[in-house]
């Protein structure tokens, strides 16, 4: 195995996935904190403490820092999601040490200067601005908030505009020094790297970290119920979701393939039956998104205000039937698809690479593509089944924006699956 992981007196965890006959590198910093770790009155601190980490440091302004990057043909980019937030960087092999250098600077030594958190406020804001302005991007966080109101796991990500406008730059700091200790970092390496030398770079280079800190957050409440938005727009956006599974559940790898043969692809059952053989959509997917406790299952629509409705009672229909039709080839179909996306995504070193880095803060240890194709390959009918039964049978989620006039209540979908 490639793959070697090793723990610095620090706590930080360095991993990493040699491949010796490439000449790029990925290598980044997975943070095991993100939106869910935010109080309700800061909705949007982690976020913002992303875009205002490229800002400058005690030895780098925030061109620096861009300047630096690309003068060796580096890319240099960081995410914030709901359980974790990555920095991570793609470089030739031979400017690891550089890449290393940056974000180590930037997760420690960054300045947050008054007149840079004014600029990237209005940034944050135009973001926000965009989403809103996007309906088939927004319904997500709409249908978030209904399936987890009034709790971190239900805020948006983004953060809400009111808030960010005058959140103070010493929260900002405070978030930092909260939930950045090393114990709670991964720093992960995939491509033409040597472990010792990233572990040299590492002991080096993050050396004023924080102490260890209190990792809690409230447990995810599912509760459902609905959200609906009417807006003049040719579409209706809807998501229709259920209580999921988390990635630590028995039926994870089951709900995987469940989504796949259900909606994940051209092959699959929404697809097949609601754009091809009746034409009411262009677009209709399903998706597992699961949590470290609990998880969604959801389904996405985009489709005109007259189609909207039979929109709904087919897609009840179909998750209704499928613990009663479900084939064998079907599944089959499905695991091939998985374990297809799971070999390619391992052909780039930045997918190995957040995949090692997710691999370690979700599971505490690196699993290998054997064991996780032998999971895939061990879900039968009956699993699919299954777990099929167990996510229709759950109070159900609803989230619609556009003319909506036609299309059912939630109320009226949890009857229909009744």
């Amino acid at each position: 195995m490639s793959v070697q992981v090793t723990t610095l007196p620090n706590g930080l965890r360095v991993a990493t996935d040699a491949i010796a006959d490439l000449e790029t590198a990925a290598i980044g910093v997975w943070v095991d904190a993100g939106t869910r770790n935010e109080p309700a009155a800061v909705n949007g601190v982690a976020h913002l403490l992303e875009h205002m980490a490229f800002k400058g440091t005690a030895r780098r302004n925030a061109r620096d820092i861009a300047v630096e990057i690309e003068a060796v043909g580096g890319h240099l980019n960081a995410h914030t999601g709901r359980e974790h937030t990555a920095y991570y960087a793609r470089v030739l092999a031979g400017d690891v040490p550089l890449a290393v250098d940056i974000i180590a600077d930037i997760l420690q030594h960054s300045t947050f200067l008054d007149e840079e958190l004014a600029r990237e406020r209005a940034v944050v804001l135009q973001e926000i601005g965009q989403a809103e302005d996007t309906p088939d991007d927004i319904i997500f966080d709409r249908f978030q908030e209904t399936a987890f109101p009034d709790q971190a796991m239900g805020r948006p990500v983004l953060g809400r505009a009111e808030i960010i406008r005058d959140l103070p730059r010493a929260v900002i700091g405070d978030y930092m020094r909260r939930h950045y200790s090393a114990d709670r970092l991964v720093l992960a390496a995939a491509g033409r790297v040597d472990h010792d030398a990233i572990l040299r770079l590492a002991e080096a280079k993050f050396d004023a970290l924080p102490g260890k800190s209190a990792n809690g957050t409230d447990p995810a409440r599912y509760v459902g119920g609905e959200f609906r938005d009417e807006r003049d727009l040719e579409q209706v956006h809807v998501v229709l979701g259920f209580p999921g599974v988390g990635f630590d559940d028995p039926d994870y790898y089951s709900s995987m393939v469940l989504s796949t043969l259900f909606g994940g692809g051209m092959s699959s059952r929404l697809f097949q039956e609601i754009r091809e053989k009746r034409g009411l959509v262009y677009s209709i997917y399903s998706f597992a998104a699961p949590f470290r406790d609990g998880g969604l299952f959801g389904i996405y629509a985009g489709t005109g205000e007259t189609e909207a409705e039979t929109l709904l009672d087919l897609v009840c229909d179909e998750l209704a039937a499928l613990p009663r039709n479900l084939e064998d080839g079907e599944v089959a179909r499905a695991r091939a698809q998985l374990k297809a996306g799971l070999l390619m995504a391992r052909e780039s070193t930045s997918g190995r690479c957040e995949q090692l880095a997710q691999q370690l803060l979700i599971f505490g240890r690196p699993l290998t593509v054997e064991e996780i194709v032998a999971r895939v390959e061990a879900v039968d009918g009956a699993a699919v089944r299954r777990v099929a039964s167990r996510i229709a049978a759950g109070t159900p989620t609803l989230a619609a924006i556009g003319p909506i006039g036609r299309l059912a209540s939630v109320q009226a979908v949890a009857a229909r699956l009744r």
